[in-house]
């Protein structure tokens, strides 16, 4: 696995500049990897990981410079719950770890480094010093993944019945008729509802 110096030097070939923030997310890509066991992510190991992570920010693309796990490869997961978090599966093993970064930390740094005045330099500094347990929240979970969610080819297509467009591997919705629905058409058919039963009621 790359040094943390080494990703976070490749994360600026590929993104700009290094933020605060990209230093925690790299810290983080390089912690889960290690609490899993898995020591060549982008190599010999890249097939045994599975990242979930819960913010569309910077973290998802330091979990990619540091371990290649991409959306395209399915070894990428999102959920959008806008949290500096991201858990990590072996699929090897079934070990599984969330690590969250501390809103503490930037405390930390204005503790640690109180005659930096720049903001941003006192958390680069902080973040690049700090040791793991300083700047993350590490649980052990149990985590599965579905055959659907899993690389590789779609298992599973279906038609909506709306839309009539394609939907791939288990996304779909059944309706209480039984009809198949994609989730934009079923999000709609819903909320027409909700909307009608409003008017009607006025």
């Amino acid at each position: 696995m790359l040094s943390i110096e080494e990703s976070l030097q490749r994360f600026e070939e590929l993104h700009g500049d290094v933020c605060p923030g990209q230093i925690l997310g790299v810290r983080m890509a390089v912690l889960g990897c290690k609490l899993i066991g898995i020591e060549d992510p982008r190599g010999l190991d890249r097939k045994k990981l599975v990242v979930w992570v819960e913010i569309d920010r910077w973290l998802a693309d330091a979990v990619e410079v540091v371990t290649g796990a991409r959306l395209g490869n399915r070894n990428l997961k999102f959920r959008d719950y806008g949290k500096l978090a991201a858990t990590f599966l072996n699929l090897e093993n079934g070990d599984a770890v969330r690590v969250v970064a501390l809103g503490s930390s930037r405390e930390l740094a204005r503790q640690r480094h109180p005659e930096i005045e720049d903001k941003h330099l006192r958390q680069l500094t902080t973040y690049r010093e700090a040791t793991d347990e300083e700047l993350f929240g590490v649980r052990t979970v149990q985590m599965t993944l579905n055959e659907l969610d899993a690389p590789g080819h779609p298992k599973a297509r279906v038609n909506c019945s709306d839309c009539e467009e394609e939907i791939n591997d288990g996304r779909e919705v059944i309706t209480s008729d039984g009809g198949i629905k994609c989730q934009p058409c079923a999000l709609a058919a819903r909320d027409h509802t909700i909307v009608s039963r409003v008017m009607s009621t006025r």
